[in-house]
């Protein structure tokens, strides 16, 4: 990443922590954004529900400024069914979901 930016990468499964922490450098410090991969197993909506207290799980320790939820849809439908944008609030913190 350019410009001082970095992306720290969690190999740790399965012990609480985030799959990417991106740190960008901003005037007032860092901005830290987390991001979260899900492969979608159940529907979407039961795979995003099931991942957004893990995403602000992770943002409140972290300190990051914001949440991202990545969902990765491999059935067979076709590719611009599979995309989509949303903001949901979730324990007081804004997470935006992305579908692809």
């Amino acid at each position: 990443m350019n410009g001082g930016s970095r992306i720290e990468r969690e190999y740790g499964l399965g012990h609480g922590r985030t799959d990417l922490l991106v740190m960008l450098p901003h005037k007032t410090g860092v901005q830290k954004i987390v991001l979260e991969l899900k492969i979608q197993r159940d529907c979407c909506h039961a795979t995003i529900n099931k991942a957004l207290s893990q995403v602000t799980g992770y943002m409140d320790p972290c300190g990051a400024d914001e949440g991202h939820l990545i969902i990765f849809d491999h059935s067979d439908r076709k590719w611009e069914d599979n995309i989509f944008q949303s903001k949901v609030v979730f324990d007081g913190m804004t997470v935006k979901t992305w579908g692809m």
